[in-house]
């Protein structure tokens, strides 16, 4: 059985002027599934989001939405998606529910059809209680959850998060997070751009890292992270003057180079598994070593980006 692809590129590219925005970006996102698309600063992510939301014209290649090609039929595209974007687009001067009713209307359904889709939103985001509050009042975390309830209006088959926890603290964050998944777990297929590595890390199904116009990894978030090599063993020691011993009984118990991070600690890559850190501790203890600390720490997304891109991702990245 064929795989359904609820958006494709194939090929992509675009120009702005003497700059190459796309470059040839391949992208397939099976229905039902969260994609996370990271890159740095100006990588295409941006661009890529609005050709498949038919705010631009690709010059080349072809993009899809449900098998519907953006550029044929924009206005069925447009019926089977959502897009919330960096920064919440509400109207501080209605109601939540008028947001969500004025959104309803736009998108052709009745006036009765729309309070009843907008009442099911409030309740579904946790704004009942403030679904006839003006706007103007509500905290970031509301704003956004308005946001992505108004982008929800018309039950898209697929939706766009532009940096959808972009400001947020970390309680709201987290509650995005949260909403997010049921979203996912419902069906919904989400593509996610965000600035927040750990937020690909635990919303993504696949990762699509994307610099210079191209993509440049896919995978899993566990796919990628191995990518980077073994885990990372660090030791802290009680006397500095058992340094050199230390670093003599470790460097045989890992993979590389034994690197001093002051004169009490130590990293260095190992193949990670159950019995590193007792061997550690065992070998340091019967050589004299007296033992702070013992962790290992296996490579996280940042890793990956810095691998990948030559850099750590940064809030710079959330306008790319």
């Amino acid at each position: 059985m064929t795989e359904r692809y609820a958006v494709q590129m194939q090929g992509v590219v675009k120009r702005f002027g003497d700059t190459l925005a796309l470059d040839g970006v391949d992208l397939a996102v099976p229905a039902g599934a969260v994609y996370g698309l990271l890159g740095p600063n100006g990588a295409g992510k941006t661009t890529s989001v609005k050709v498949l939301t038919t705010l631009i014209r690709p010059d080349a290649g072809t993009a899809t939405i449900d098998g519907i090609d953006v550029e044929k039929n924009p206005d069925d595209v447009r019926r089977r998606i959502g897009l919330t974007g960096q920064y919440a687009a509400v109207d501080e001067r209605l109601t939540a529910r008028e947001n969500l009713v004025y959104i309803g209307r736009l998108f052709h359904l009745g006036t009765a059809e729309a309070r009843l889709r907008a009442g099911e939103l409030l309740d579904r985001f946790d704004l009942a209680d403030s679904a006839d509050r003006v706007v103007k009042g509500f905290s970031g975390g509301m704003r956004r959850r308005l946001d992505i309830a108004m982008s929800l209006i018309a039950n898209p088959s697929v939706l766009f998060l532009d940096e959808p926890t972009t400001g947020l603290d970390p309680r709201s964050r987290l509650g995005m997070w949260d909403v997010i998944e049921d979203l996912a777990a419902d069906g919904t297929t989400v593509l996610l751009t965000t600035q927040y590595l750990e937020e690909a890390d635990r919303l993504a199904e696949q990762i699509v890292v994307i610099d210079q116009g191209r993509v440049i990894a896919e995978g899993t978030p566990d796919e990628l992270k191995s990518r980077t090599g073994g885990a990372l063993l660090q030791v802290s020691i009680a006397r500095a003057e058992n340094r050199e011993l230390a670093m003599s009984v470790l460097t045989p118990l890992c993979t590389g180079r034994v690197e001093v991070r002051d004169d009490r600690t130590f990293e260095a890559p190992i193949t990670a598994g159950d019995r590193v850190v007792p061997s550690v501790i065992r070998a340091l203890d019967d050589a004299g070593v007296d033992v702070l600390d013992v962790v290992v720490r296996r490579p996280s997304l940042d890793d990956v980006f810095l691998a990948l891109t030559g850099h750590v991702a940064s809030a710079e990245e959330a306008t790319s």
